[in-house]
């Protein structure tokens, strides 16, 4: 048997988990013959990162990025390449759990009264290896975990609001369920035969004509939870009555919070955030409900934007809808059409299924932190192991185009056109990783030693990024010697068999302009599978936290990571664990701050404006500024001499003063097709195609914007749609976790 060629085009997580799982089977070099073609000198796609050597090995990101406990799929990536790459006990980071550490403490910006309010979460911790966990949660199990959480939140509300005012009128209601505690199961069997016989009617004229059950919320979220138990073990879906006993039961729970709560949510921070939250777990049962998600699935709601739906479903309009846990949703998914923050927009079927699992699903915190550089903690070891199984990379290759045939009945790839970006001193491949206090990273721009010196200096005389669409490194090598860059071109039998695509959604109208013209579906997906630019910020700071005056109310020991504030830079992450992976020697700062957010953008000009890259830059730095000089006080009001900014908080080696320090400081645009985050506008999902679904029997999508069980931009879909490229290609793996998350229950 020949071996096939396998071309992986692009070095992001889905294509490089592809390749992982491609190469865990046994003999597979028997199978197949595999290389990866990456433009510039690095992996990574979206989450790349670098260190830079002028400024202390500094970690610089793309982003912001945190894993959840929820991503099963990825955390059993990660620790596949860990185990398997096997690094020496003596080496920095040798195993996945010195990689990613649990954090368990959220926080959220409310605007109440024209100040900013700190609402803290510290989710519990859940014992367990989140690889370990599962996505596949039958309907009545995700009703009894979300009920689980409406318990919590009940019990409370309830004593909080016993601290109140209304004290003595709820101790009386107490006391006299609590004499009918002993007849409550009688009288809710009897409420469950009325049912019975209503089961046609309408949900609400079937409960104006029962009798209702006497109970406080506590009792009735328990008698919520034991009727969820019965059925999350003998996953009963069809029978009517068990929908309208859910529905009752919520519906009763929001009646007593209008009825006994609403007029104390204005002098009770407390009483106002676990309103809200019970007010949107209650919206989202209805919602599930009413629109038989457990008949139709989630997808059938991505008709609807969230939001619309959490209103459609009852949710309080100013309070729920608008709150800080939607907001910082929107904030975590960038769900801004053309980073406009008037614009929200995420289906609902994928956003209500996304905050499901992150609060259903996790072990071990709700969040993990990497402990270095996504580049040094992803995709460095993933490099090393599948060089060591014999996987080729050839980096400095930038695909320019690919061109689709047809033969007879078939339709193929036929040839991919890649540029050669750079020539190399040797015939060796390039060697990309170097070590930062023993621990091997990428760099922020290429080892200059391996390439050729009359085009490094031509590179670093013109700041040529090599990494970017809009790149003049074209013009500047045809200006000098006379020619284009070279090019050549993969040809269909000869150079490979099959294809993977890797490169994100934005890349296919500029890149398969021809394979477009031939496949509809691939077309229309390109067209309504929508991205966003994004902005990041990163500040090295001279002091820390509380320093600075933030104070977390819930005393935790954590370190923040922070949403739904002011635009732009919704998103603050206290980053100061990584100082000790940085290599600073002789100066150090005492803190580092990640900010990030949606970045608005409309429109994007052909390649030859190259300094369109440039302009958008400039906005991120005035963003930049702008944060520091009027918007950071409320979280940071010792970084302030009155109402001015003290420049002197950041950290800066060469001493300068003034808003010049912000110049030692790191920020970026990401512009690039490759670069912009995947969104789940309204309507959208049915565009997606699987990794094997389009009219060329020799190409597989991959990447976070294809078909998978998430559908959303995030590190999770795109291992899923590797794992779902690899098995499309080698039978391996055979099971997906969650895969199924948009398809009816069974």
């Amino acid at each position: 048997m020949n071996k096939q060629k396998v071309a992986i085009l692009g070095g992001g997580v889905s294509a490089m988990t592809a390749a992982v799982y491609m190469t865990e089977q046994e003999n597979w070099q028997e199978r197949y013959d595999i290389t990866i073609y990456q433009q510039g000198w690095r992996l990574g796609g979206k989450g790349a990162s670098g260190r830079n050597p002028k400024h202390g090995e500094r970690i610089e990101e793309h982003g912001l990025h945190v894993w959840f406990g929820a991503y099963v799929n990825s955390f059993r990536m990660i620790e596949t390449v860990y185990d398997k790459l096997a690094r020496p006990s003596d080496k920095p980071i040798h195993t996945w759990e010195q990689a990613l550490k649990p954090h368990s403490l959220v926080v959220l910006q409310e605007y109440i009264d024209r100040q900013w309010q700190t609402w803290s979460v510290d989710f519990p911790t859940i014992p367990g290896n989140p690889a370990n966990g599962t996505l596949d949660l039958h309907f009545w199990q995700i009703l009894k975990l979300l009920a689980a959480w409406l318990h919590k939140w009940v019990d409370d509300i309830e004593d909080e609001v016993v601290k109140t005012h209304k004290t003595t009128q709820l101790i009386t209601r107490k006391n006299r369920d609590k004499s009918l505690l002993a007849h409550l199961g009688q009288e809710v069997s009897n409420f469950f035969d009325d049912i019975e016989d209503k089961a046609k009617r309408l949900f609400d004229e079937a409960e104006q004509q029962i009798q209702e059950v006497l109970s406080t919320p506590k009792l009735l979220i328990a008698q919520l939870d034991a009727f969820l138990t019965v059925r999350g073990s003998d996953h009963r879906l069809g029978n009517k009555k068990d929908h309208l006993v859910v529905w009752y039961m919520v519906r009763k729970i929001r009646r007593w919070l209008k009825s006994e709560v609403n007029d104390l949510i204005d002098d009770n921070p407390i009483i106002r955030r676990l309103y809200i939250c019970l007010d949107l777990g209650i919206a989202m049962i209805i919602g599930l409900l009413r629109d038989k998600v457990y008949s139709r699935g989630f997808g059938y709601i991505d008709k609807y934007d969230f939001k619309q739906w959490l209103r459609r479903n009852g949710a309080n309009e100013t309070l729920s809808v608008e709150s800080a846990p939607v907001r910082g949703f929107y904030d975590l998914v960038f769900g801004y059409e053309d980073g406009d923050f008037e614009k929200p927009n995420v289906e609902a079927g994928v956003a209500s299924l996304a905050m499901l699992r992150i609060m259903l699903c996790y072990r071990g915190g709700v969040m993990w932190k990497m402990q270095a550089g996504m580049g040094d903690i992803i995709f460095a070891p993933i490099y090393e192991l599948l060089k060591a199984r014999g996987v080729k990379f050839e980096f400095f290759n930038q695909v320019e185009a690919l061109k689709g045939v047809t033969c007879g009945e078939s339709n193929y790839v036929d040839e991919i056109t890649i540029i050669e970006q750079v020539k190399l001193n040797s015939a060796q491949s390039y060697s990309p990783l170097m070590p930062v206090k023993d621990l091997p990273c990428w760099p922020s721009e290429p080892i200059w030693g391996q390439i050729d010196q009359q085009q490094v200096e031509l590179i670093q005389q013109h700041e040529v990024n090599l990494e970017s669409y809009w790149s003049n490194w074209e013009s500047i090598y045809q200006h000098t010697f006379g020619q284009p860059l070279p090019r050549k071109t993969l040809k269909r039998a000869v150079d490979f068999d099959l294809v993977i695509f890797g490169i994100s959604v934005a890349g296919l109208s500029p890149l398969c302009e021809n394979l477009l013209d031939q496949d509809e579906k691939l077309k229309q997906q390109a067209t309504n599978v929508k991205t966003v630019a994004t902005q990041a910020m990163q500040l090295w700071l001279t002091k820390t936290d509380s320093e600075l005056g933030f104070h977390d109310p819930s005393q935790s020991d954590e370190r923040p990571i922070l949403s739904a504030f002011s635009k732009p830079f919704d998103t603050w992450a206290a980053m100061s664990n990584l100082l000790e992976v940085e290599d600073w020697k002789d100066q150090k700062p005492s803190n580092i701050a990640y900010f990030c957010s949606a970045f608005t953008c409309a429109n994007y000009p052909p390649p030859s404006d190259h300094h369109f890259p440039e302009r958008m830059k400039a906005e991120v730095k005035e963003n930049g500024l702008k944060k520091l000089t009027s918007q950071m006080q409320p979280l940071w009001p010792e970084a302030y001499h009155g109402d001015d900014f003290d420049w002197n908080v950041l950290f800066d080696r060469g001493n300068t003063s003034g808003a010049t320090r912000f110049d030692a400081q790191y920020w970026r645009v990401n512009v690039d097709p490759s670069e912009r985050y995947v969104l789940s506008v309204v309507g959208s999902s049915k565009f997606r195609l699987a990794t094997n679904e389009t009219v060329f029997s020799n190409l597989y999508l991959t990447g976070d914007w294809i078909k998978t069980g998430v559908n959303a931009g995030c590190v999770e879909a795109a291992v899923m749609a590797g794992m779902q490229t690899s098995r499309a290609i080698t039978g391996y793996p055979e099971q997906i976790s969650g895969e199924q998350g948009f398809a009816p229950f069974d």
